[in-house]
């Protein structure tokens, strides 16, 4: 047996601002965005982006900003997981209400709108949108390259590393035509992607997302990261590579086979897990994909899943309310909606519904069915809202669960009490029979 060794504390770059200095920095850069978010969680009810033409109005005079600078700041405002909307209400969120006070909080919010920065500047619209898909997965080899130069990095270098990275992407989406194919001319250049005009096109608006969110900076001919874009980059390296290190290799993993790396793992660890996973991978395609694995067949992917989505934070809000109707993913969405508003994980329960709260008992049962042991799954009896055993067989039996039948089966073969197992089993003959 080989004893990992615990890895020291990493520490950031030479020259990179304490926190505190760091978090200074963010809350200047959000500063805009924060008094939005304030204005519009006091009642102010401002709409979904855009504003509403009266609301912008008064927000711009209340304010004293341009109408401009209120839809700019309320963009950011709702990225960084500053306000919440609410149907058509405004409420703050928890981030907002620990601004002043938390500088982890603050430098959250100021990593989610680095992470969104293609959705704060724009694309140019004549673009096709798969080129705009691989500039953004090309950034974080553009963003490599800055933070390693610890200095101004010439646009020609950086227009040059992104063409070779936008290359390679496109090359890994085209098809390989089926068949025998002839043979190019020996002379014959190899294709390009994209014209270097379009090359170039793409990084301006990289460069220009990144510099609006504070990530960077430009001059004449050249970029430089900012100490907060220095820090930034550094800390998602330092994900990806203490992800490298681990035991399952779980960076390089799909999102099922990182979670069930991750499924024997405390929670601290697990989320370590989660972060650098996630630090590897586009935020909107990774949070697809773990939405995809929850709605598989395995219920402890799905609870994992969502785990690894309250990592995620405010980027994967639309995306975790977007699937409240779904019946299986219900009780985890309206779960991880109550946190994400700041309820107390212990009181989130509050949100389910009766049968919510059957549903989400039955699919936990069912993952401990299928990988933990007997005694896991007789004492998940004590977390069923029903009072009695006869109670929660009654819910359990019409809350239509497609895995009632195996739950209830192994629930009696592993309980000790002959006579609760013999109800159980009777629940489970009547549920598969479709008896009363």
């Amino acid at each position: 047996m080989i004893t990992r060794r615990t890895r020291p504390a990493p520490r950031p770059p030479e020259g990179t601002p304490p926190r505190a200095e760091l978090a200074r920095q963010a809350r200047a850069a959000l500063a805009d965005a924060v008094r939005i978010a304030r204005w519009a969680a006091g009642g102010a009810r401002p709409g979904t982006p855009p504003l509403a033409a009266t609301a912008l109005e008064r927000a711009a005079s209340e304010l004293e900003l341009s109408p401009a600078q209120v839809r700019s700041g309320w963009d950011r405002a709702r990225l960084a997981g500053l306000v919440e909307l609410h149907g058509d209400t405004a409420r703050p969120g928890w981030r907002l209400r620990a601004w002043d006070r938390d500088d982890s909080a603050v430098l959250r919010g100021w990593v989610a709108l680095f992470d969104a920065w293609s959705l704060v500047h724009a694309a140019p619209q004549d673009i096709e949108s798969s080129a705009v898909a691989e500039a953004v997965e090309a950034v974080p080899q553009v963003l490599s390259l800055l933070q390693l130069s610890a200095g101004p990095v010439t646009v020609p270098a950086l227009l040059d590393l992104l063409g070779q990275r936008v290359a390679e992407l496109h090359e890994e989406r085209c098809e390989v035509p089926y068949g025998p194919q002839p043979l190019p001319a020996p002379a014959e250049a190899p294709p390009t992607a994209h014209p270097e005009a379009l090359v170039a096109l793409l990084l301006d608006w990289a460069l220009e997302g990144l510099a609006a969110v504070g990530a960077l900076t430009l001059g004449s001919g050249h970029a430089t990261l900012t100490p907060l874009g220095n820090w930034a980059v550094w800390v998602k390296l330092e994900q990806i590579c203490v992800a490298a290190q681990s035991p399952a290799g779980n960076i390089e993993q799909s999102a099922a086979d990182m979670l069930l790396g991750c499924a024997r793992l405390t929670p601290g660890p697990a989320r370590a897990e989660y972060r650098a996973w996630l630090a590897a991978r586009p935020v909107g395609s990774a949070v697809a994909e773990l939405l995809g694995v929850a709605r598989g067949e395995d219920a402890l992917l799905r609870g994992l899943a969502f785990e690894a989505l309250r990592v995620v934070g405010a980027p994967a809000e639309p995306e975790v309310r977007s699937v409240v109707a779904d019946p299986s993913l219900r009780p985890y969405a309206l779960l991880w909606l109550a946190e994400y508003d700041g309820a107390d994980p212990e009181d989130a329960q509050e949100v389910l519904s009766r049968e919510e709260a059957t549903w989400l008992w039955v699919d936990t049962a069912a993952a401990v069915a299928d990988h933990g042991e007997a005694a896991l799954l007789v004492r998940h009896l004590d977390s069923a809202v029903q009072g009695s055993v006869p109670a929660l067989l009654d819910e359990v039996r019409a809350i239509g669960h497609p895995r009632t039948v195996q739950v209830l089966v192994a629930l009696a073969a592993a309980h000790p009490d002959p006579a609760l197992a013999k109800a159980v089993r009777k629940a489970a003959f009547q549920v598969h029979t479709g008896g009363a």
